[in-house]
């Protein structure tokens, strides 16, 4: 499960971007599911679906009870050993204005949710037993994907990387 901090959030849109990429009949040989959880409301799923491409279970949560009941925290925290996300591939002015281009073009016009909560990933199950858990600093710590699927018992690798791939003959 990942809870993304909001849907407007550049990095978490990007984040869900790379989420989409993962392949089905990776996730099913692990015998694994991922959710994506987001605090805004409910008519925005669709929308943000069909912007980054996720197809897998994806719910909300407007109150932001689960992100509380966790203890994801309100605030952001930079720290300068924290490593960029292979997953944000904008610049934070970049990032920004395509937020606020995003908030202006939605057929309802809000900020879908508080901007100060910070999300996070959990490997859960069976049952409420959890694995492991990453909780966000700040909107630029999401933990790579791959080391999740990895946690979470996913043996294909895969590349997130928007860079051209150097191939050594």
């Amino acid at each position: 499960m990942t809870a993304p901090a909001n849907f407007l959030c550049y990095s978490c849109k990007e984040y869900v971007d790379d989420l989409s990429k993962v392949p089905r009949e990776a996730l099913e040989d692990a015998d694994i599911r991922l959710i994506v959880i987001g605090q805004s409301a409910h008519h925005h799923i669709e929308p943000f679906c069909s912007l980054t491409g996720y197809h897998y279970e994806i719910y909300v949560d407007p109150e932001r009870c689960i992100y509380q009941k966790l203890g994801m925290k309100r605030e952001e925290k930079f720290t300068d050993s924290a490593n960029p996300s292979p997953h944000v591939k904008s610049g934070v002015f970049m990032g920004q204005m395509k937020s606020i281009w995003r908030a202006m073009t939605s057929p309802a016009f809000d900020f879908q949710g508080d901007l100060h909560q910070q999300g996070g990933a959990i490997i859960a199950g069976p049952g409420s037993q959890v694995h492991f858990s990453h909780f966000d600093m700040n909107r630029l710590d999401h933990m790579p994907i791959t080391w999740l699927l990895q946690l979470a018992g996913v043996q294909q690798t895969l590349n997130f990387s928007d860079k051209p791939k150097i191939i050594h003959v």
